[in-house]
């Protein structure tokens, strides 16, 4: 999967660059990276069309 388009993959405007904004714990910091992954495991596609196919 690619970060640009996961849904917290986000632009930082202070910082005036892109970060990732999952939450992690130390615990499951280490787990993510110590463990070795095809893709990120806590990817969630961006589709911001996804609220409009609600209404």
């Amino acid at each position: 999967m690619n970060c640009e388009m996961c849904v917290y993959y986000v632009f930082n405007e202070d910082l005036e660059e892109y970060e990732c904004l999952v939450d992690l714990d130390e615990d499951e910091m280490y787990r993510f990276l110590s463990a070795q992954h095809e893709s990120c495991p806590y990817f969630r596609l961006d589709d911001e069309y996804s609220i409009a196919r609600k209404q």
